[in-house]
């Protein structure tokens, strides 16, 4: 088994995730996504869509999507559950992770590639869609902070996959410098305390 990647929020996720079972690191096949290597048919050959990271299982099954990567661990290795156990768990998890995923991740992550134009040599952006992002992502951070003003954790009292998401991307948005409302103080309760999991800590 191999996870072909390249720093990123997502390859940070299953990072994240191995941590929080107890798991060593997969071994890792680097990708040149600044130079393009993810781009190159031999790269689209394991995932057409280009993204990483890539998770090369020994018969040569390819998996990309990291949760879906996580899916397939949390089947591997079931303890400590990380999407939930039971049918209301499991969708809670489930309704939380998309959440923070669509809502979050994607618009942070819009806005840094279309404000700053980091890939604008391999795909379109646009400056004014890049401001909407930041909007949005800045309006998400205010619905979630008022869920964990009161709540510990995205989907309750126990840490889940939907907190990896939230904080890797959250991580990401602080790291590129986006000016959104971190000082919220659900959020910047939530984010400290997940910044103090070792799992989060050198991933």
């Amino acid at each position: 088994m191999k996870l072909h990647e390249a720093p990123s929020p997502n390859a940070r996720r299953v990072h994240v995730f191995l941590k929080e079972k107890g798991l060593d690191a997969i071994p890792s096949v680097p990708v040149d996504i600044r130079g393009g290597e993810n781009l190159t048919s031999q790269f689209r050959a394991k995932n057409p869509f280009g993204r990483v990271p890539v998770l090369e299982l020994d018969d040569g099954t390819l998996l990309s999507e990291s949760v879906a990567i996580c899916r397939y661990l949390e089947g591997l290795h079931p303890q400590p559950s990380l999407f939930g156990t039971t049918p209301l768990a499991l969708a809670t998890i489930e309704m939380w992770n998309r959440r923070a995923e669509i809502n979050f991740m994607l618009s942070a992550t819009g806005a840094f590639r279309n404000l700053t134009g980091f890939f604008k040599d391999r795909e379109k952006i646009s400056a004014e869609w890049g401001v909407i992002s930041l909007e949005n992502a800045a309006d998400a951070l205010q619905r979630f902070d008022a869920v964990l003003v009161d709540s510990e954790f995205l989907a309750g009292d126990r840490f889940s996959i939907a907190d990896i998401t939230m904080g890797c991307a959250l991580d990401f948005a602080k790291m590129v410098k986006l000016q959104l409302p971190f000082d919220l103080p659900g959020i910047s309760r939530y984010h400290q305390a997940l910044q103090a999991r070792p799992s989060f800590q050198n991933s």
